[in-house]
């Protein structure tokens, strides 16, 4: 007994794309500006000055830990209706 699979019947599940906006893009390169500033202010000066120590642990921390992910994460609110959440 071969049985034969109707390729209609096999249901694929509903992949949902990737809803990435103009605003998605804009704050995931704030976040990589921020990134950029915060690389070249611990470059700059001796090791133990205020561009080293203080701005640029701010300045990387605001880029990979907030901007970043803010970016992945953040769904318009059309976006979330038409995702039904």
């Amino acid at each position: 007994m071969n049985k034969k699979t109707n390729k209609r019947a096999v249901k694929k599940k509903k992949v949902t794309p990737l809803y990435l906006t103009r605003k998605n893009y804009l704050i995931f390169g704030a976040g990589i500006v921020a990134i950029i500033f915060g690389y070249v202010a611990l470059s700059k000066g001796p090791a133990d000055s205020f561009w080293s120590l203080t701005l640029a642990p701010i300045l990387l921390g605001i880029g990979y830990l907030v901007l970043v992910p803010a970016a992945i994460l953040w769904r318009s609110a059309k976006a979330r209706t038409e995702a039904g959440d």
